[in-house]
């Protein structure tokens, strides 16, 4: 049987095929010239957006906008791959017209409309909103860790910029003596001469000269660690207890299709604090008075929560557990009843612990309960707490609202258990199918520009596979 057989390479045709008819009206980079041909780059903030009259003219920023946002959604982020796949992939032909920018002017562009570009981000939202693609209900925030364009071993913090002054000092001590003894006790094993030992002392010094730089810069920044290739990025803690320096991705993500509505890069590694300000974003792109957002147990912030509750939106999140001091379960934090017409708690062995001082706590007053006397009697005491005095319970003065809001997140464990599937689809997307699991840019605000891209061909496939490319463009496309 024969084999499907090809055309003849070496075969002159009469009339050429257009390019256009090798981009089926289905194919995805119709949607991206559609989409950028819609844009006012102007108004975007784009550099270049009008064109030179003098001097060498420049490329239009849509063309250069077309093909970031083909690159992301097809796994190209490099310039110098771009570059490349400009002068050989026949999509890229014809939504470029065959144009091949350097890698340089590519890089540039991104590098030059950082703002602009986030500013896309928002367009493409305002449609989706448009389009009826959000629920603007119910919103999940999370955040994961990116890796940053900096090496663990181009990051310092004080204690391993004093192990090292520490190893240099005694490696110049150690050398410092050999000075003194430049004896060879064996005729067939070198030693260093003179020379080569204070050559060696320079360098050593050269080297603790920079750790101290560093260490000068943390003390004058207020800061605990310091990247040298990315002064931006941060250590953090990752997956499977490791390690790494990285930046911290939020995301405020759609119940109804899993779209990317906010996002923020930070270099601290905590959550809390982000949910109020994730929220609010959220809501304010979905142009609502009202919405519900769900976050896990790193968000449970009082000054958060608090301030999501003035803003109007619901919070659902999960009570992190204190185990405190207990040796024995019995003894936790949460087996400790609050009775609030005498304003004491009642401790598992029915003593009861009286109010004492007000302490703060990172803007957060808690009431301290305590009963001393009883503990010092009770037996139970070394199951209770290690504390020689006795155990101490503190209450948040905010506890009758902490307490509304764990009641409404267990009352609506159904709505709770959806947050993982909503918030996790964007972030597996990226950097489980897409690989995006690092940055290829370096210092804060260029981050945010890589993200706000990765996001946005995010939010470009999802609208496609949930409308269709011919629906799409037909949207797009004035009439």
């Amino acid at each position: 049987m024969a084999y499907i057989k090809g055309g003849n390479i070496n075969q002159i045709t009469l009339f050429p095929e257009a390019i256009d008819d090798y981009i089926t009206s289905d194919n995805p980079v119709r949607v991206i010239k559609a989409f950028v041909d819609s844009l006012d780059m102007k108004e975007l903030g784009f550099k270049r957006s009008v064109s030179n009259y003098i001097g060498r003219p420049s490329y239009d920023p849509r063309d250069l906008l077309k093909l970031y946002l083909y690159g992301y959604i097809n796994r190209i982020r490099s310039s110098r791959k771009l570059e490349t796949e400009a002068g050989r992939n026949l999509e890229l032909m014809w939504l470029l017209r065959k144009l091949k920018p350097d890698f340089k002017t590519i890089a540039d562009f991104r590098k030059d409309n950082k703002k602009a570009i986030k500013n896309v981000f928002k367009q493409f939202n305002l449609l989706c909103k448009e389009w009826d693609l959000y629920g603007r209900e119910v919103i999940a925030v999370d955040g994961s860790k990116f890796r940053a364009s900096n090496s663990k071993r181009n990051n310092f913090s004080k204690k391993k910029i004093q192990r090292h002054l520490k190893y240099i000092d005694e490696k110049i001590s150690t050398y410092l003596e050999e000075l003194d003894n430049n004896d060879q006790d064996e005729a067939d094993i070198h030693v260093p001469s003179a020379e080569e030992i204070r050559q060696r002392i320079e360098e050593l010094e050269k080297r603790k000269a920079e750790y101290e730089a560093m260490q000068k810069e943390m003390k004058e920044k207020g800061t605990g660690e310091i990247s040298t290739t990315d002064p931006d990025a941060r250590m953090m803690a990752v997956n499977n207890n490791g390690v790494d320096v990285c930046y911290n991705v939020q995301t405020a993500v759609d119940q109804k299709n899993k779209l990317v509505v906010g996002y923020e890069v930070i270099n601290n590694p905590s959550d809390q604090g982000q949910l109020s300000t994730m929220a609010k974003q959220a809501k304010k792109t979905l142009d609502v008075d009202k919405i519900k957002a769900l976050a896990d147990k790193g968000y449970y912030s009082t000054p958060d929560l608090k301030e999501c509750e003035d803003e109007g939106i619901e919070t659902y999140v999960a009570k992190q557990k204190h185990v405190g001091a207990a040796v024995n379960p019995e003894f936790y934090p949460d087996r400790f009843q609050y009775d609030p017409e005498q304003n004491i708690y009642i401790c598992p062995a029915g003593q009861p612990l009286y109010p004492s001082r007000i302490r703060k706590v990172k803007d957060v007053q808690y009431q301290e309960y305590k009963n001393f006397r009883a503990c010092r009697k009770c037996k139970f005491k070394e199951q209770c707490t290690r504390s020689q005095r006795g155990r101490t319970i503190s209450r948040n003065q905010d506890q009758t609202f902490l307490d509304g809001v764990d009641k409404r997140t267990r009352e609506n464990k159904e709505l709770y258990v959806q947050r993982q599937m909503i918030v996790e689809h964007p972030f597996g997307t990226i950097k489980r199918i897409w690989g995006y699991s690092h940055f290829l840019t370096r210092g804060l605000k260029s981050v945010k520009t890589e993200t706000a891209l990765s996001f946005l061909a995010y939010n470009l496939r999802r609208a496609m596979n949930i409308l269709g490319v011919e629906e799409m463009v037909k949207r797009l496309t004035p009439a």
